[in-house]
């Protein structure tokens, strides 16, 4: 893996970005300040603008991963057959599900932290893929499991290493984002029970 290349960092520092502004920052911006908000006149247009936001920096994290890709030289031999195909479809295909059933569950204003800006669910969603993982932070396990399958898919498999850093971003995601999550809901029900009073 050729580290000097200025593709690998700008792709590294792409994929730490989003799960790092999106749910640490998104905390003292929107939740604390509702800073989004008060300049969108409304949560739903805050919580879209978001939305958009984060769709676009996906869209230009991937664009940094392919370009990384790209320019890396072939480093070891491909898998062995049939795992060559087989692994790298497989692990596309599954983190294409977990990303698509969560954002089918959520729903935009769920899947881009609508919480942020108190717009909540009805309920907590707990069918597949929230069986799984109980928080939003599964959209990013899904990504980490393509971005492994597409490294896979090329002679580049010291790429996988680079998952690692896919893993961290995760891991911190989780630990910010589940917490977050089960307090703005355990909230919410605490004030439903007092108004029951």
């Amino acid at each position: 893996m050729d580290l000097t290349q200025p593709s690998f960092w700008l792709s590294i520092a792409s994929i730490a970005f989003n799960p790092t502004a999106w749910n640490a920052l998104m905390i003292c911006i929107e939740y604390h300040n509702k800073t989004i908000t008060r300049l969108f006149g409304s949560q739903k247009a805050g919580c879209y603008f978001l939305a958009f936001m984060i769709f676009s920096f996906g869209m230009l994290r991937d664009n940094r991963f392919h370009d990384a890709l790209a320019s890396q030289p072939a480093s070891l031999p491909p898998l062995a057959k049939p795992f060559d195909t087989y692994l790298p479809i497989a692990l596309v295909a599954s983190g294409q599900i977990l990303v698509v059933t969560s954002t089918w569950a959520l729903g935009i204003t769920g899947t881009f932290l609508g919480d942020y800006f108190g717009i909540l669910m009805d309920a907590r969603i707990e069918g597949f893929p929230f069986n799984i993982l109980t928080n939003p932070i599964i959209q990013y396990v899904g990504s980490t499991m393509c971005f492994l399958g597409v490294s896979l898919w090329f002679p580049i498999h010291r790429w996988v290493g680079y998952n690692g850093v896919c893993v961290c971003c995760v891991c911190r995601g989780v630990e910010v984002r589940g917490p977050f999550t089960d307090m703005i809901y355990a909230k919410r029900e605490e004030e439903r029970a007092a108004k029951k009073q």
